[in-house]
């Protein structure tokens, strides 16, 4: 089967061509020079540029594969959750492209994609599941950080989420606090490294609650009140790097000891993670370090599969195909705020 996938959901467009599971072409085109000034996505700019990026992605992504639309067998699309202009960019635009081919549709819920996307792997890239085994998936993307149980493949039921301010929230409003370049998480994971992560002692929020929520505004307003009593410490190179290890210190370890709870709680063996912040290079080993002292089996996204793609969109629609799973009709509207645990 070949699959042709599209994701528009924030601001990568992204086109990927699948066969039989396998990928054969992933591009992306990202939108960060164009919100750079602003610092952050603006909703409008972004539907725009997906208007403008799409047909080209697309080419690429079908030259690259060596493949051309004639010869597709089944089209899909994130429908949900995401900004609802740039879905329905990306979203039409499949339903489009399927019924002129009068071929089937399938509308994939973004956070569904990630949640598999470190069972993404091999030479060619594909979705290996032969060696799956239950497990809890931490997913920290920009605006969403939640703990899923995988009981199966496309069975999993949401453990918590965020109440306020998401993880990737907390590090990119720090990073502009603090006067960082857009987008300022890997800028703050670059200074951090460089830091000392004792020298500030921020909150944990909600560490130790014994949900599976998460809550990062107390963390964010603690840091803007520390800099407003320490105006300096943006002038000085290694203060400003240890405040930017002592702010990553406090984020991952809330992720990382809220997920290794789940799991223990749950009784599974096996932890994955996954979305933009899991290339934080701080949270990337904590979770190494802990899975292997619990003796756990971790698997991470690879690096180029955290951020918005369409290769992990197109995964989860040839898993839904392949297991019998319905497709979606020509005429389904986006789902902007659609939630994981209503599919």
């Amino acid at each position: 089967m070949l699959l042709l996938a599209i994701e528009t959901s924030c601001d990568e467009t992204s086109v990927a061509i699948l066969r039989g599971g396998c990928l054969l072409a992933n591009a992306v085109s990202s939108q960060v020079k164009l919100h750079e000034k602003y610092g952050g996505v603006v909703p409008e700019l972004a539907s725009r540029e997906h208007l403008r990026n799409l047909m080209p992605v697309a080419r690429q992504a079908l030259g690259q594969a060596g493949v051309t639309s004639d010869e597709l067998d089944a089209v899909a699309a994130t429908r949900g959750p995401g900004l609802p202009g740039a879905l329905l960019v990306g979203l039409r635009a499949a339903q489009g492209l399927a019924f002129a081919l009068s071929k089937p549709f399938i509308g994939i819920h973004h956070h569904e994609a990630h949640l598999y996307s470190p069972w993404i792997g091999g030479e060619p890239l594909s979705l290996s599941l032969d060696k799956f085994q239950p497990n809890v998936s931490l997913i920290v993307s920009g605006g969403h950080t939640m703990l899923v149980h995988v009981a199966a493949p496309l069975e999993h039921r949401v453990l918590g989420g965020t109440v306020d301010d998401a993880a990737g929230e907390c590090f990119d409003k720090v990073a502009k606090l603090i006067g960082l370049p857009y987008p300022g998480g890997p800028e703050l994971d670059r200074l951090a490294s460089e830091g000392d992560d004792t020298s500030h002692n921020f909150p944990r929020p909600m560490l130790r609650d014994d949900s599976h929520d998460f809550s990062f505004s107390g963390l964010k307003t603690s840091v803007r009140y520390f800099i407003r009593d320490n105006p300096n410490v943006l002038e000085d190179g290694q203060r400003l790097r240890d405040l930017c290890a002592g702010v990553q210190a406090a984020i991952v370890e809330v992720l990382v000891a809220k997920t290794i709870r789940a799991a223990k709680k749950l009784g599974e063996r096996c932890v994955t993670a996954s979305g933009g912040v899991t290339c934080n290079s701080g949270l990337r080993a904590a979770l190494g370090v802990a899975c292997e002292r619990e003796g756990f089996v971790l698997r991470l996204a690879n690096p180029t599969l955290c951020t918005d793609n369409a290769a992990m969109v197109g995964m989860v629609a040839h898993l839904r195909l392949a297991n019998g799973g319905e497709t979606t009709s020509p005429d389904a509207e986006i789902v902007p705020g659609w939630k994981l645990a209503d599919i």
